[in-house]
């Protein structure tokens, strides 16, 4: 048997989650119910109910979406239903066709999605799928909500009579209209309405010559409204007409009433499994907005928390568009009690608040925002002592309200609770409370029980070290700003920074030392101790993490490495195979070349023919029997290889010939003007030689050992004449 206590409830801040549940409802009856949802007595019930979000939250991400399951609440219907000789209203009936409509589509598309939708199909397996009630209803209204002529015979006749009536009422009216307009008695609007009667707007003055009934008079007195006395007698017979039209009306209502009478079980059970369908609607929305699932249920008494969210604070952080710290914990029978210390403001709170709610959460048929590969488990019973409780009503300070919930924790706990205490020990002296606080824990920890507690005593911190299934853990800090990195440590106790926060909030130095001589040497040092130690695990967990970014960043150079080698190896042998395809053709063009040109020379056939054949038998050895597709893919290799070196090469040629356009298309060099005495050698040679003369355009070179005569455009300039 399952049994949260209300106070754990109020604690954990549950009803804010079950607000902000109603408000997703599409109807005032779900809102009410979604508000009172509490956590389930029974395991059985309790899967069946977080199956049922699960699959409802499913459809939200497959095409396959669950009919609108709104209505309009018929609980003053079921109420007339009860009492005999009562009758509804024809909008009563609307309301009742409309939910059975929406019943029917439901059940039938869960029906048809069984494989998709096995515990909502399931769910919905006792409501009773009928048209009865919506065919009884269609037979006698239409569609603008009135009653059809034809619901009964009776009826067709009386409503034949009040329009022949009416025909008469107004042909007399329009003779009597006609009649007084012409003895000019009628004033200029000539007609009005009065209690939905036609009258005459007759001059005061001319009242008493008009027969009929006086309905009535302008503000004014000037025109006096009054019915003909030659449409009275039709009136009264339409009277007499539509309240026998009402009265069968009436009776006609009475009789569908009366049919409904028996399916009264039929729409309570309607209107219930509607609000079941809103709430579950309400826990998979809500599920949505917070990416929430459904962890796997542990086979043993352990729970572990993979990037674990507090429902309240990521929803508040992500309309703030903040970032929200998730937590990693775990609970198992080797560590069923952690004491999370370290500074204030560090996040332990959070953390304790965040199991206790996501745990309460889940035992109340609600998904919850973890990691998909988290695991869960069940308590029989969740106690909290998380805030200040001072008790005003009552006159119970702080600590006397912790002790009463101390001796309530005593009764009720064993290994089937878990329990979540916020500062234990705290709101007496130290020493002492600090000395019961673990006392207290020693007692939680023989009985097996599962618990989370948030603590800066000392002892209790050495308490975690030396009982073999507690563990201590802490919330991690900056060492160097001292700022909160809002990130849970487990195996370690936390420091509670004291002396080093207050030395950052401008506390001055020679009154922090005058502290420290004020209390034990050796907690001094233990405190520093763990300060110290967490330091270095904070500045270790920050060098891990940026060898796993290095290795990463190696890992996938070394990939990228792997796969340019193996593309170049691959580009290498096909080049390689090209080229040595290439060179065997060569030889074979030589080969053919050398016996052409000793056919040429000796003109004998038939030896030319014995040299062929016999190159052709040479090269045919070498070859190996394929078949045409390995032909096939073998001469679609080679062409892709050859059109990738084409490629290329178009790719060098079009380079080049880019250069030669750029050459061609540069601006000339001015050139020099060659004088006697200049040493020059020619464009396309390499000899030096000194111009001796020039006449003509062309210039007597001498090298030395010879003299030339050569034109002046042939000639670069080596060297000018000093």
């Amino acid at each position: 048997m399952i049994n949260i206590h209300e106070k754990t409830l109020q604690d954990l801040e549950f009803q804010t989650v079950l607000q902000q549940v109603s408000e997703l409802c599409v109807t005032p009856l779900g809102n009410e119910k979604a508000l009172q949802t509490q956590p389930y007595k029974n395991e059985v019930d309790l899967k069946i109910a977080l199956k049922l979000t699960n699959e409802y939250l499913s459809s939200f991400y497959n095409d396959n979406r669950i009919p609108n399951h709104g209505f309009d609440t018929i609980t003053k219907e079921i109420k007339l239903l009860n009492i005999e000789n009562t009758y509804l209203e024809v909008h009563g009936l609307k309301k009742i066709v409309s939910m059975s409509i929406t019943i029917n589509s439901i059940v039938k598309f869960l029906k048809k999605f069984e494989d998709y939708y096995p515990t909502l199909n399931e769910f919905a397996s006792h409501i009773e799928e009928t048209k009865v009630l919506i065919e009884k209803v269609d037979a006698i209204v239409d569609r603008f909500g009135d009653i059809k002529d034809n619901a009964s015979n009776l009826l067709f006749d009386l409503r034949q009579s009040i329009n022949k009536v009416k025909g008469k009422i107004n042909s007399s009216f329009s003779s009597a209209l006609n009649t007084y307009h012409n003895l000019e008695y009628l004033d200029d609007i000539r007609e009005s309405v009065v209690e939905n009667r036609r009258v005459l707007a007759v001059k005061a003055m001319y009242r008493r010559k008009v027969k009929g009934a006086i309905m009535g008079g302008s503000k004014t007195g000037s025109i006096v409204y009054i019915e003909p006395e030659t449409t009275l007698q039709h009136t009264r017979e339409l009277n007499n007409l539509e309240y026998e039209e009402q009265e069968e009306v009436i009776r006609i209502l009475k009789e569908v009433t009366d049919f409904m009478r028996p399916f009264l079980p039929l729409l309570k059970d309607y209107q219930s499994f509607l609000i079941d369908v809103d709430v579950i609607s309400a826990k998979a929305k809500y599920a949505k907005s917070m990416q929430a699932i459904l962890p796997e249920f542990s086979e043993d008494k352990s729970m572990l928390l993979r990037d674990a969210y507090h429902p309240l604070l990521y929803l508040n952080n992500l309309e703030k568009k903040e970032k929200t710290f998730p937590q990693t914990i775990e609970l198992k029978q080797g560590s069923r009690i952690i004491v999370i210390s370290g500074p204030n403001a560090g996040g332990k709170s959070i953390t304790l608040k965040t199991v206790g709610l996501l745990q309460v959460m889940l035992q109340s048929g609600m998904l919850i925002p973890v990691h998909e590969r988290s695991t869960v488990c069940l308590f029989n019973r969740i106690l909290s002592d998380i805030g200040d409780n001072q008790s005003i009503e009552n006159h119970l300070s702080t600590y006397s309200y912790r002790l009463k919930q101390m001796n309530y924790f005593l009764k009720k706990c064993n290994k089937n609770t878990l329990f979540l205490i916020d500062e234990f020990g705290t709101g007496s002296d130290p020493e002492l409370g600090g000395a019961l606080a673990e006392t207290f824990l020693e007692e939680f920890y023989h009985r097996e029980a599962f618990g989370i507690i948030t603590t800066h005593y000392s002892n209790l911190k050495i308490l975690a070290t030396e009982l073999p299934h507690m563990i201590n853990a802490n919330m991690l800090f900056n060492e160097r700003s001292l700022e909160p990195m809002f990130k849970l440590v487990v195996g370690q106790a936390g420091s509670s920074f004291t002396f080093e926060v207050a030395q950052k909030n401008g506390i001055p130095y020679s009154l922090i030392n005058r502290a420290k001589k004020k209390i034990e040497r050796s907690k001094v040092r233990f405190d520093a101790t763990i300060a110290k130690l967490q330091k270095e695990r904070s500045r270790l967990e920050k060098t891990g993490q940026s060898l796993k970014l290095n290795e990463k960043k190696k890992e996938e150079e070394a990939d990228k490495l792997e796969e340019i080698n193996t593309k170049i190896q691959k580009k290498l042998e096909s080049y390689q195979e090209l080229y040595d395809s290439n060179q065997r053709l060569i030889y074979l063009g030589q080969k053919v070349n050398d016996i052409a040109e000793k056919y040429f020379d000796n003109k004998r056939k038939r030896e030319l023919m014995a040299e062929l054949f016999k190159l052709v038998q040479i090269e045919n050895s070498k070859r190996k029997k394929v078949s045409a597709k390995q032909k096939k893919a073998l001469k679609a290799k080679e062409q892709q290889v050859k059109q990738e070196a084409e490629k290329k090469v178009n790719v060098i040629r079009k380079k080049k010939k880019a250069e030669k356009k750029k050459a061609a298309e540069a601006p000339p060099k001015p050139k020099p003007i060659l004088k006697v005495g200049d040493r020059v050698r020619m464009h396309d040679g390499r000899a030096i030689g000194s111009i001796d003369s020039i006449e003509k355009n062309k210039a007597n070179v001498n090298y030395g050992m010879f003299t030339t005569n050569v034109a002046l455009d042939l000639l670069e300039l080596v060297e000018a004449k000093k």
